[in-house]
């Protein structure tokens, strides 16, 4: 069983401020001192007690013969589907190991659009699906509305007394889903690690869960993992894999390199999803951040200014990513190349990935640990669906222009901005200015709550590209809810240099939550605006454009008002 590969490249302004920082490392035994869980290596909070990630691949091994049983288990059962139900770290990781490795009836519903559940709904067999709810703390509110919505089909069909047998829990111990899970006879609870947080939660229950549920050797995974694992023990930054990824990205960080461009290969393309979440969500706060960039069409190599890093992540074999990676590195941008060649080595890069940014974290001088500003963009919509169970409807808000089949918001002093430097007001001229503020080292974000349909996202990535090719700045695209519990942390908690546009359309039908006022539309657009306001309380430069009618007829017209 082999490591794999990496090599990485760095310009010559970096070359001393890397060896003084590995010196460092080096020489205060900082490396031990991760494995000691010593949490003055970050800001000396909580950190000590979120580090479970590390020992979790042997602890997860000793399991093995519990999820062979699980999967032996479905399997007579005859379940023909898998529905996982989660948000952010929950879900991500299942989907990179559904998408890598072909697995065709595994699902994941991790959108309260209505059209996305209804869509994901059509794709299963109801009666013959096993559906799993996924929920570190138990309380998430969107994972809480899917369970209640397909809970509410299943026991229309099988009676409450059969229902639970459908069902599958991943939670902490003693959380409200637990629980709720035991009265309503679930078929099993999966109990997660209260030390791990969820975007480091790959190699634990929230990840093997899934793996074994698609029939994939979990021994052969997490043995692959634990050989990583091992690697990053070393106690010398360049024998450390993960270490030396981590100082590498953490000083690029501090030297105005924070934008770590991702470049996948086909047969792992979606690790950039995983990857998205992990390095926004640790990174992004105090004013600083590490932006991952994911799925960004690739420019000729001397466009990109130096705020740049460059990841090539496939195949050894891949000659075309060795390639690429030459040019980048032999132009000066930091660039990394790691080779990998299985599917079931993935366990590898989740342990590396999860190291490096520990360390970078530290470098950083954060806590990598925790994610306030989720929880800001969280406790914003949970007040606006109080509010409609209170009231049975929304606030009222104003959009400052409308014209041309949209509607536009913007934070007061932004929309002013914009209006000033307009001769004529149209969705055209305003969308302009807007990118117009995109300035050196700037990076644009489109953080679409719509149905993530591919056609949808065909539309976004051509008005990502039109931003791109004109701004040369670094462009992100986010589906709502899902990032919002990735990537928002850094938009919200990192530094202000970045543009949004965030979009918006009503829902052609709209679907109940069991048991509550609000529907899914509502709890839709309650996140939306509370997405909104949090951005806009951190003075961030902020558009929102609002599709009337037929949401793909709307991405087509606004695609061609962007000049």
């Amino acid at each position: 069983m082999t490591l794999n590969t990496m090599k990485i490249s760095f310009p010559a302004d970096l070359e001393q401020k890397i060896e003084k920082e590995t010196n460092s490392w080096n020489d205060e035994q900082k490396i031990a001192r991760v494995w000691k869980k010593d949490a003055t290596l970050w800001q000396n909070e909580d950190e000590a007690e979120w580090l479970g990630w590390l020992d979790i691949a042997r602890e997860e091994l000793d399991r093995v013969s519990l999820y062979k049983d699980f999967f032996a288990d479905i399997n007579s059962a005859g379940f023909n589907d898998v529905l996982l139900m989660g948000m952010g770290g929950s879900s991500l990781c299942p989907e990179v190991l559904g998408i890598t490795f072909g697995k065709t009836n595994f699902h994941i519903l991790d959108s309260t659009v209505p059209a996305r559940i209804k869509a994901v709904e059509s794709m299963i067999d109801i009666d013959n699906t096993l559906f799993i709810v996924a929920s570190k703390s138990g309380s998430t509110l969107e994972p809480n509305c899917f369970l209640q919505y397909f809970f509410d089909i299943v026991e229309k069909r099988k009676g409450r007394e059969s229902a639970g047998r459908q069902f599958v829990a991943i939670t902490d111990p003693g959380s409200k889903l637990e629980k709720l899970a035991k009265q309503d006879g679930f078929r099993y609870i999966f109990s997660g690690k209260p030390s791990i947080g969820g975007r480091f939660s790959a190699l634990s229950a929230f990840g093997m869960t899934a793996a074994a549920s698609m029939g994939i050797d979990v021994e052969a995974f997490l043995t692959h993992a634990e050989k990583m694992t091992q690697a990053c023990r070393a106690e010398t930054v360049n024998d450390n894999p993960g270490a030396e990824l981590g100082v590498l990205l953490g000083v690029c960080q501090r030297n105005g390199r924070d934008k770590l461009t991702l470049h996948l290969s086909p047969e792992f393309y979606d690790l950039g999803a995983w990857l998205e979440q992990l390095i926004a969500e640790s990174s992004g706060k105090h004013g600083v951040a590490i932006i991952p960039v994911d799925r960004e069409p690739l420019e000729e190599v001397s466009v990109y200014g130096k705020d740049r890093v460059f990841a090539f992540i496939g195949p050894n074999a891949d000659a075309n990513l060795d390639a690429q990676y030459d040019e980048f590195s032999a132009f000066g941008h930091p660039s990394i190349r790691i080779g990998i060649d299985r599917a079931d080595a993935l366990g590898q890069e989740f342990f590396r990935w999860e190291f490096a940014t520990a360390v970078a974290g530290s470098i950083m001088g954060i806590n990598p640990f925790n994610q306030p500003d989720v929880e800001s963009a969280k406790v914003a919509a949970r007040e606006l669906t109080d509010a409609y169970e209170k009231t049975g409807k929304l606030p009222e808000e104003a959009p400052f222009f409308v014209g041309d089949g949209f509607e536009l918001f913007a934070p007061a002093e932004h929309a002013g901005r914009l209006a000033d430097a307009v001769t004529e007001k149209n969705v055209a001229s305003l969308l302009a200015a807007h990118f117009d503020t995109i300035g050196t080292d700037d990076y644009f974000a489109l953080l679409a709550f719509i149905e993530m349909s591919s056609t949808n996202e065909q539309h976004l990535q051509a008005i990502r590209e039109k931003v791109l090719r004109s701004s040369r700045a670094a462009t992100c695209l986010g589906f709502g809810p899902r990032f919002l519990h990735s990537t928002g942390q850094a938009y919200k908690g990192g530094g202000n240099n970045g543009v949004f546009l965030q979009i918006t359309a009503d829902d052609a039908a709209d679907l109940a939550v069991p048991g509550q006022k609000y529907t899914f539309g509502v709890v839709k657009e309650a996140q939306a605006r509370g997405d909104f306001q949090v951005l806009a309380d951190r003075g961030r430069r902020l558009l929102r454009v609002h599709l009337d009618g037929d949401v793909e007829k709307g991405l087509e017209k606004l695609l061609s008002l962007i000049a």
